[in-house]
């Protein structure tokens, strides 16, 4: 008698558990990624409505936060996609047009020097910057920051001390620079800030391509 109800007891438990576990694919499947309300600052310097028609807009490498080096090359890569889609009326060149163009030209050691002198004064060399919007065919020079970059999961739910159901989490601040060839000067910036979650029982986060992409969404958006 006793064996029986071990037997029905852990019957029940596994139909539970299937149950639990189907509701909340269930729920994952219908589930839509989710982003709070961005926080976004911009601010107009000099930039005109046509500007960066006219003149083309050309990438050059980002600079981010301690121990997301790695990641410059990726987030370039996937805000540039964004506004190629968003403003195809643009002259857009890619960082690694702009890398490319700047190897060719021999100005590889001024260019360095250039982000030398910026992670310093927080300026990029009028002379230098006129020299890549040379190669470039450009008049406007864009830069990315990464600022912050964070990655969180949450358990909502569970059964008999089994993680089932969790809520991933990411977090991006990120920067963009405008700045004219001709003067020198910053003719565009704007700063966002935003969070983007998922329900989901496998242990995948929602990717940074995804977020930086979000956040290249609302930013392009304010452009002139």
């Amino acid at each position: 008698m006793i064996a029986s109800q071990r037997i029905a007891s852990s019957v029940l438990i596994a139909i539970g558990l299937s149950t639990l576990l189907g509701a909340c694919a269930n729920q994952q499947i219908q589930a839509q990624t989710q982003q709070s309300i961005p926080t976004t600052q911009v601010l107009v310097v000099a930039l005109q409505r046509d500007d960066l028609r006219a003149g083309g807009i050309a990438f050059i490498t980002p600079s981010s936060i301690t121990g997301q080096e790695e990641d410059k090359q990726a987030l370039a890569m996937s805000f540039t996609e964004v506004l190629l889609q968003r403003r195809p009326d643009l002259g857009v060149m890619s960082l690694s047009q702009t890398l490319s163009a700047i190897n060719r030209q021999g100005l590889t050691r001024e260019y360095r020097q250039m982000f030398e002198d910026y992670r310093l004064t927080g300026i990029f060399d009028r002379e230098t910057l006129e020299k890549v919007a040379k190669v470039t065919k450009t008049r406007y020079l864009a830069q990315l920051k990464l600022g912050a970059f964070r990655q969180e999961s949450k358990s909502r739910f569970g059964f008999l001390g089994v993680r089932v159901l969790e809520t991933k989490t990411s977090t991006i601040r990120l920067f963009l620079q405008i700045w004219d060839s001709q003067d020198g000067s910053v003719a565009w910036e704007g700063a966002q800030e935003s969070t983007v979650s998922h329900e989901s029982i496998a242990e995948e986060y929602v990717s940074m391509k995804d977020i930086v992409q979000e956040s290249a969404r609302d930013l392009v958006g304010h452009l002139p």
